[in-house]
């Protein structure tokens, strides 16, 4: 390629070829080298940056709604389509590669780094998510999808090569930088900075990329005004970057607020899940101390005993010498399996650490649960239940089944026939296993589903309710070992109980006749019917 006004400092020559002294060519070749490495490592970086922007929409979105399968495929659908519209949009930007190269870049270092706090603000105080969340995808895609064929113009532009030969060079640092981006968002960037300020971090690793490849290798093709104005669109950018990295804290603070009623006493964002713990007196002047998961309550203080004492000690009506609970991080289902002297172990399994901490450091959670998980006769591991499971070869005399709703796919799987047969294998010949079944009156379909997933892995179970004020009508399944239906009834060795009497046990039996039971396929891991039931059940209230 012959030297001209247009082409970047690093390749100008002095002279022409035929006349360069051998020192002169190597030079020249050397730097034509380095600019082509710099150049490819920009892509590199871009590319990092653009696949990060992608996992924090999916991730938030998981977290927020739920349905990671749906939050994924609407991401990825309209961002991939927009790259596309991007790349025709980019064509007649390749007048001006350089200048346009970093103005997309600073775009998208803005909207890419604000997107997740955007998103977020938008689902705290407002109706909306989807809208939002479609455009931003579809913005995000736009800017993504320019990149490319820029940077072949400006790779070109150092050298001219062979179409093929600049399209691998491209695709190889591109496809290098999805693969890091790809392992440091969920390795890195979410368990150290969280959502919004590892967004952030990358918007400025995105702007830096850009702006120094143009002001290094093509700031000949500016001219002054434009550096200028880039420098301080620049500035501005980095400004605003750093300013909303340092308000984070009070804004995450400030949008958490805003989804719940009572005031704030513990947030996190783990590894997992969003976990939120509220307080506030009840209307009796009671302490409601409530865990939300995801947004989605997990208890409230005030009539927890409800549901846990019909989660637990209908499955203790029998052999109990070694119980396994699988989730229950709050400890307030083994302190109900503690009540029976003559238990000898109960593990735990309950995927996240940081529930589990809480449970034996949260001062209050603590004095609910009685201190429950560090008992001497409790084992707690922090795996997935049904990874661990299948490692597993002894038995339990009952299984208390205590997942989150099945609005995730990663809980979804929890409430499969496969992970019910795998949970039987590990039942002595006469124990007990329960499960909660989420509402039989506000999402009917999906309790009558898990009824019949349970049947399509053996069982006979035994579906009953109560009434759990803050959650209301509350369903639950109990199966034996041998996959006979098992009766319900209460091991007096546990009590006196706050709510449950063999006459409730009795009534619970009974469901409304617009709520009775419904035949519902099984849900399983190939087919997770379960999934979409949950969610368009309680959409509609």
């Amino acid at each position: 390629m012959t030297a001209s006004s247009d082409a970047p400092q690093t390749t100008d020559t002095t002279g022409p070829a035929d006349t360069a002294g051998p020192a002169e060519t190597t030079l020249s070749a050397r730097r034509v080298r380095l600019a082509r490495f710099g150049l490819l490592a920009t892509a590199f970086a871009v590319s990092a940056c653009g696949l990060v922007y992608e996992l924090a929409l999916i991730t938030l979105g998981a977290y927020l709604v739920g349905n990671t399968a749906k939050q994924a495929s609407i991401v990825l659908a309209i961002m991939v389509f927009a790259m596309g519209i991007g790349a025709l949009a980019a064509k007649p930007l390749r007048r001006w590669p350089a200048l346009a190269f970093a103005a997309v870049e600073l775009v998208l270092a803005l909207l890419g780094g604000f997107s997740v706090m955007l998103l977020y603000a938008a689902f705290a105080w407002t109706d909306l998510y989807s809208l939002p969340l479609v455009a931003v995808a579809a913005a995000i895609g736009l800017l993504i999808g320019a990149e490319i064929p820029l940077l072949m113009e400006l790779l070109q532009r150092i050298r001219e090569q062979a179409a093929g030969a600049a399209v691998a060079d491209l695709n190889a640092a591109d496809y290098l930088g999805g693969l890091i981006g790809g392992l440091a968002f969920p390795f890195v960037l979410l368990p150290f900075f969280g959502q919004i300020q590892g967004a952030l971090i990358v918007g400025a690793v995105n702007a830096v990329a850009g702006v120094l490849l143009i002001f290094v290798l093509f700031r000949r093709d500016l001219s002054k005004l434009a550096k200028q104005v880039l420098g301080l669109v620049a500035g501005l950018t980095a400004l605003l970057l750093v300013a909303a990295f340092v308000y984070t804290d009070k804004f995450e603070t400030d949008a958490r607020q805003a989804l719940y009623a009572a005031p704030i006493v513990y947030s996190e964002d783990s590894q997992y899940q969003q976990i939120v713990m509220t307080e506030s007196a009840s209307p009796f002047g009671e302490q409601d101390l409530r865990l939300y998961l995801n947004g989605d309550l997990q208890f409230s203080s005030v009539d927890e005993y409800r549901y846990h004492e019909a989660l637990v000690h209908p499955a203790m009506n029998g052999p109990h010498a070694n119980v396994l609970v699988l989730g229950g991080g709050d400890g307030l289902a083994v302190r109900e399996i503690l009540k029976y002297d003559d238990v000898e172990t109960v593990t735990l399994v309950d995927l996240d650490g940081a529930v589990t901490d809480l449970a034996r450091g949260f001062g209050d959670l603590v004095a609910l649960n009685g201190d429950s998980l560090d008992d001497p006769k409790v084992t707690v591991v922090n795996e997935d239940a049904f990874t661990w499971l299948r490692q597993q070869t002894g038995a339990w005399d009952a299984i208390v089944v205590d997942m989150p709703d099945p609005d995730a796919t990663e809980t979804a799987k929890l409430y499969s026939t496969e992970f019910y047969a795998l949970a039987g294998d590990h039942l002595a010949a006469d124990g007990r296993m329960v499960v909660q079944g989420g509402s039989p009156y506000f999402a009917p379909k999906t309790y009558w589903t898990i009824a019949a997933t349970l049947a399509d892995a053996g069982y006979d179970p035994t579906p009953y309710w109560v009434s759990v004020p803050s959650f209301g009508d509350w369903g639950f399944h109990l199966v034996r070992a041998d996959g006979t239906a098992p009766s319900l009834g209460l091991d007096p060795a546990a009590g006196p109980f706050q709510s449950l009497t063999p006459e409730l046990l009795q009534a619970a039996q009974v469901f409304q006749p617009d709520r009775d039971y419904m035949e519902m396929p099984p849900s399983t891991l190939m087919h997770p019917l379960i999934l979409d039931l949950v969610e368009s059940e309680w959409q509609n209230y």
